[in-house]
């Protein structure tokens, strides 16, 4: 049988005085391989017999790089054979561990080796140098070592290179990563000079915090000296998601197609960003357009959509979506795909679909199943009245349940009228979860409810006592709706907008209309209340119920009006709403605590499972 070689690029007789171009020359063809690569280093060797030669150390500084892209190990073995590196060689080693998965901490072993060469050998040492530290603040960042970080943070200070525009957006970026965005504000606001990078940083780190309305005035800032790029304008329709802001969402989708360039406008990260922010604020339809009208989709961007679909409770839709991604696109999914096919599922109440998609995931494409997917499925369970099915699922978790999952099966059991009992233990589930501080005012609600409902009044004010006692405090009712381009801010009961006269009048006039076709309240909404007429004054002014009112009055015919509000809909201002929508002839979209409800001509696309 017949082998190959690589073929040689060398003859066995000596180079002539043009050794050194030829093997340069041979460096730089973009075609060499490790192969190649390991065949000059060898005639290196052979034709230059010291590594003091100047000739010695430039190729071996080029080698080192080439190899430090095919094979950090072989890279690693050229370093170590000198016994005085070059800064050069120093900064590609330390770059290359950098960019490394799991080896990023050898960068920070490198910089420190580097520091103690500088100190033994003092005259002549190699120092770093304005190279050497965006390289060793990014593997800091990724490995948030603060200690480490603002240690090499006094380092820069001290060689004079914190007017360096590479390295302070490297600090600013090293901060941000480890949480401290004031102190990464501080480095930024020190600059001499930003760069467009430096802003990047800076608006993308408060979007990724969920400080949207400060990413959108650092972006108003950034436009006096600089045009935003990709990148700017991800981070900036990532706020408009973050905020529910639609008519902010659709001035940045028209900046990016009036100012942009073709490659912005193509480019698939700015359109998935812009489909997520469609289905986030609402606009489903417009987020298919975008989708659509893509020239390029990455499994991102079809699980920006499936998971878009599935938070309109669009289940069908987002399977369809699914199936095109797999057998028409022939991509494969990944965990976040089945993140949102699950909860497709879950919103459509889709048992045994869900069940036969989690035996897919796991059994066909070999994905590990983590927490949000047995959270999807446990939630899917519950809702649908399956609670002992749900309990047998969170015992055999191979891992420990999160509050998330307490918290579902405790509102399970409450809208199930289970046991108080069960209901109890699983409230204490809750409040020893960790990380439960989110969701433990929840819980003691939601277990006031069940005592309400079991007429247990003494319970009741126990429990309020309790939270009283422990500084727990009910998270308040909260709805926000958009008119012309400004939020209004509404709470349960509240008085304080400027125009709340006219919205109570007009409350009053809903109230006739309800009446006059029948409408009877569902006090389960208010179960915390004992007298009838309490129960009713309560539901009325529910949150959501003043943000229609006001959408009625001041929103154009014909305009749908959108309201975001922060807890889940209770039944009443659901069955409310669906009637609203029917007497005055206008769509309502709703997003609440878990999902959207598209309410039309006296429906809601949630078919009253939610």
């Amino acid at each position: 049988m017949a082998t190959t070689q690589t073929p040689l690029l060398f003859s066995s007789k000596p180079f002539i005085h043009n050794t050194h171009t030829r093997l340069i020359h041979f460096l730089n063809d973009s075609n060499v391989d490790i192969s190649h690569l390991k065949q000059i280093h060898a005639q290196v060797l052979r034709t230059i017999h010291t590594n003091h030669h100047p000739q010695a150390l430039f190729l071996h500084s080029r080698i080192l790089h080439h190899a430090s892209l095919f094979d950090l190990e072989y890279a690693t073995r050229i370093f170590h054979h000198f016994q005085n590196p070059n800064s050069f060689m120093w900064n590609t080693l330390i770059r290359a561990y950098a960019r490394t998965a799991h080896q990023k901490h050898k960068s920070m072993e490198l910089y420190k080796a580097m520091l103690m060469m500088e100190q033994e050998q003092q005259c002549g040492a190699v120092i770093p140098d304005n190279y050497t530290y965006p390289f060793v603040l990014k593997a800091c960042a990724y490995l948030f070592s603060l200690f480490e970080g603002k240690q090499v943070h006094a380092h820069v200070f001290k060689l004079g290179f914190q007017s360096d525009t590479h390295i302070c957006n490297s600090l600013i970026h090293f901060y941000a990563t480890c949480g401290f965005l004031d102190l990464a504000r501080k480095v930024f606001e020190k600059m001499s000079e930003r760069s467009e990078v430096s802003w990047n940083i800076m608006i993308d780190s408060y979007a990724s915090v969920g400080e949207y309305d400060t990413a959108l005035r650092m972006f108003c800032e950034m436009q006096r000296n600089h045009d935003p790029d990709g990148y700017t304008m991800q981070s900036v329709i990532n706020s408009c998601a973050g905020l529910g802001a639609l008519s902010l969402g659709l001035w940045a989708h028209a900046y990016v197609l009036k100012k942009s360039d073709k490659n912005m406008v193509d480019d698939v990260l700015v359109n998935t960003s812009l489909v997520d922010m469609y289905c986030k604020c609402g606009s489903v339809e417009i987020a298919k357009q975008v989708f659509e009208s893509m020239p390029y989709r990455d499994v991102n961007s079809w699980n920006s959509m499936i998971l878009g679909l599935a938070m309109h409770g669009m289940a069908e839709e987002a399977l369809d979506y699914y199936a095109r991604m797999v057998k028409v696109e022939g991509l494969a999914p990944n965990s976040i795909t089945f993140v949102g096919v699950l909860s497709a599922c879950n919103h459509r109440g889709m048992v045994n679909e869900g069940l036969i998609y989690f035996h897919i995931m796991t059994k066909e494409y070999k994905i590990e199943p983590r927490l949000e997917h047995y959270g999807c499925l446990v939630d899917l369970f519950a809702r649908a009245g399956r609670v002992e099915e749900a309990m047998n699922l969170v015992s055999e978790m191979p891992m420990k349940p999160d509050d998330v999952i307490w918290r579902s099966l405790l509102d399970a059991c409450c809208k199930q009228h289970a046991s108080v009992e069960l209901s109890e233990e699983l409230a204490k589930k809750v409040f020893e979860s960790e990380g439960s501080a989110t969701y433990s005012s929840g819980a003691y609600v939601l277990l006031s409810r069940i005592y309400a409902s079991a007429s247990m009044w003494n319970d009741v004010g126990l429990l309020r006592k309790l939270m009283t006692d422990k500084g727990v405090n009910k998270e308040p009712r909260c709805s926000l709706v958009e008119i012309y381009g400004v939020t209004h801010e509404f709470f349960a009961g509240d008085t304080s907008h400027p125009q709340s006269e006219d919205i109570y009048k007009f409350l009053s006039e809903i109230e006739e209309k309800l009446e006059a076709i029948g409408y009877v309240p569902d006090y389960s909404g208010a179960p915390l209340v004992d007298e009838v007429n309490e129960k009713r004054n309560t539901l009325r002014l529910h949150s959501e119920r003043l943000a229609i009112a006001f959408g009625l009055l001041r929103s154009r015919p014909g305009m749908p009006i959108r309201v975001f509000k922060n807890l889940r809909v209770c039944n009443d201002c659901h069955r409310v709403t669906k009637l609203i929508s029917r007497i005055y002839n206008v769509e309502i979209i709703v997003r609440d605590r878990a999902r959207f409800h598209h309410f039309k001509d006296g429906t809601c696309s949630c078919k009253d499972y939610w």
